[in-house]
C-alpha cells in the first residue's frame, strides 16, 4: 500500500483547517470571546490576590492608588481598541502579534485595575478629571483637551486618530498604528512612573512597575520595526 502525498492529505481537518474554513463571522465571535475571558481573568486576579486585601487600609478616593487604577484604566482601553482593530485588519504576522500581545496583556490588567476599585468601593472612572491624583505632575506631562473636546491623558489616540488608522490600510497601517501606540506607551510612561514611586499599596506599586517595565521594551521593539518599515515615530 502506498503513502497518501502530501498534497493528498486532507489539510481541513484540526486547528488549522478549522481556521481556513471558518468565516471570518466565527473568527470574530472566539476573539471577543478571548477578550472578554481575559477581562473576567484580569478582574479575579484583582480580587483574588496573594494577601487578603480586605486585612488592608481602603485608600482615599483621592489617592494615588485609586486615581491610578481609574485612568489607567482608561489609557489602557484606548490602546486596546488600537490594538484590536490591527489585530483583526492587518497582513503583517510581526504586527498581529504585536497587536494581539497589546490587547490581551492590557485587557488583563484593566480588569486586574476594575478589581481593586470594586472592592475598595470607588468608581470605575474619576468624575473630576484625569490625573487630579498626580496634579503636581499635570503641567509638566502635557496634560490638556484634545481637539473633540475631551481631556486628554499623554499619548492618547484621538477620535480623529482612531479615525484616520480605519480608514488607512496596507502597510500605511500598520505604520501608524505602531506610531500612535509608540506615542501612547511613551506618553503613559510619567503616570507609570508616578503610581510606581507614590502609590500606598504595594500591590498597585507593582503592577505600575510591571508595566512600565513591559511597556518600555515594547517601546523599544516599535521604535524597531518602524525603522524596519521605512518610518519613525510621530512628531511632537
Amino acid at each position: 500500500m502506498s503513502t497518501p502525498s502530501p498534497s493528498a492529505v486532507d489539510v481541513g481537518s484540526g486547528p488549522v483547517g478549522f481556521w481556513a474554513r471558518s468565516p471570518r463571522w466565527s473568527r470574530w465571535v472566539i476573539a471577543v470571546g478571548t477578550a472578554l475571558t481575559l477581562l473576567l481573568v484580569g478582574a479575579t486576579a484583582g480580587l483574588l490576590i496573594e494577601r487578603d486585601l480586605s486585612a488592608d487600609p481602603i485608600p482615599a478616593a483621592d489617592s494615588v492608588d485609586v486615581g491610578f487604577a481609574q485612568d489607567m484604566s482608561v489609557h489602557h482601553e484606548n490602546a486596546v481598541q488600537m490594538a484590536g482593530w490591527v489585530r483583526d485588519h492587518t497582513a503583517d504576522p510581526a504586527v498581529r502579534q504585536l497587536a494581539y500581545d497589546i490587547e490581551s496583556g492590557q485587557t488583563a490588567q484593566v480588569g486586574q485595575m476594575q478589581g481593586w476599585l470594586g472592592l475598595w468601593g470607588a468608581a470605575t472612572q474619576s468624575t473630576g478629571g484625569y490625573m487630579t491624583w498626580m496634579a503636581d505632575m499635570n503641567a509638566a506631562m502635557g496634560m490638556g483637551h484634545g481637539s473633540d473636546g475631551a481631556a486628554a491623558m499623554p499619548g492618547m489616540a484621538s477620535q480623529a486618530d482612531l479615525a484616520r488608522l480605519r480608514a488607512t490600510t496596507g502597510t500605511a497601517a500598520d505604520v501608524l498604528f505602531l506610531q500612535l501606540m509608540l506615542r501612547h506607551h511613551e506618553g503613559g510612561a510619567g503616570m507609570l512612573r508616578y503610581a510606581a514611586d507614590r502609590a500606598t499599596m504595594p500591590q498597585v506599586r507593582n503592577l505600575a512597575a510591571q508595566m512600565l517595565s513591559a511597556q518600555t521594551a515594547e517601546s523599544r521593539l516599535m521604535a524597531q520595526m518602524l525603522v524596519q518599515r521605512g518610518a519613525g515615530p510621530l512628531d511632537g
